[in-house]
């Protein structure tokens, strides 16, 4: 029994480290995403007008948001395995 508990426990950890993957490279677009919005210029950007600048702030909005949650979603599914690993180990204590 202990020995598929630690299969399932390195399992889910190679699944979490591919969703740490994933959030990383987000995260990295992010940051490049907020270096370009830097390095515009402050007055006069040729963005098609108003409607253009509001546009392209949505977008960046939308990734932001899209990043946090993915590190939700992580810190939930981290949650949830614990949860379980320790409930678990518990059970087999009792045994």
């Amino acid at each position: 029994m202990q020995n598929k508990i630690d299969e399932i426990i390195i399992h889910m950890s190679h699944s979490h480290q591919q969703m740490a993957r994933v959030l990383e490279a987000e995260r990295h677009m992010a940051v490049r995403m907020s270096q370009i919005i830097h390095d515009l210029p402050d007055s006069d950007p040729e963005f098609d007008g108003v409607s253009g600048i509001i546009e392209s702030s949505g977008q960046i909005n939308k990734n932001i948001v899209a990043y946090l949650g993915g590190i939700a979603d992580l810190e939930e599914a981290l949650a949830e395995t614990l949860n379980h690993v320790v409930k678990e180990l518990g059970i087999n204590e009792e045994e």
